[in-house]
């Protein structure tokens, strides 16, 4: 995935937050989701954050601790967070894209649970057949909204 970089003025997220917007739609750059997970930076330093609503919202310690508050104009470069569907294997890709539900939920999780499910699947490289099954069994759960496996 390209990471996108841009200059934004800082505003105030409400309760001490530093909201940040973002000028380009997610969407459109990285694919349709409920939630776009990113990493990168702001101002030279560290984040992962949601993209929602059209900016991303740091939490009040990331503010102070950082000297970034509302109206500052900073240099930000995002790009998406862990796995993405174009990265995945063609058997799983496959199976998540013949049910929408499994795979939209797929694209909201966070990348913890995003690769929990895939190291557990890809813990089958000798075993085609129970690959399929574990397959099949994760794009069940996640058609259920289950975040990660029992």
């Amino acid at each position: 995935m390209e990471s996108r970089r841009f200059t934004a003025t800082t505003q105030d997220g409400k309760r001490g937050r530093v909201a940040i917007p973002v000028p380009f739609d997610p969407d459109e750059a990285w694919g349709a989701k409920p939630v776009h997970h990113v990493t990168g930076t702001v101002a030279g330093c560290d984040v992962r954050a949601t993209v929602e609503g059209g900016r991303i919202v740091m939490g009040p310690t990331w503010g102070r601790d950082r000297g970034i508050g509302p109206g500052r104009l900073v240099d930000v470069v995002l790009v998406p967070e862990g796995p993405q569907r174009g990265d995945l294997a063609p058997d799983l890709a496959a199976a998540l894209d013949a049910d929408p539900a499994a795979g939209a939920f797929f694209d909201s999780l966070a990348q913890f649970y995003r690769r929990a499910y895939l190291r557990w699947i890809d813990g089958t490289k000798r075993r085609p057949e129970e690959r399929a099954r574990r397959i099949a069994y994760v794009v069940e759960l996640l058609g259920e909204g289950v975040k990660e496996r029992p």
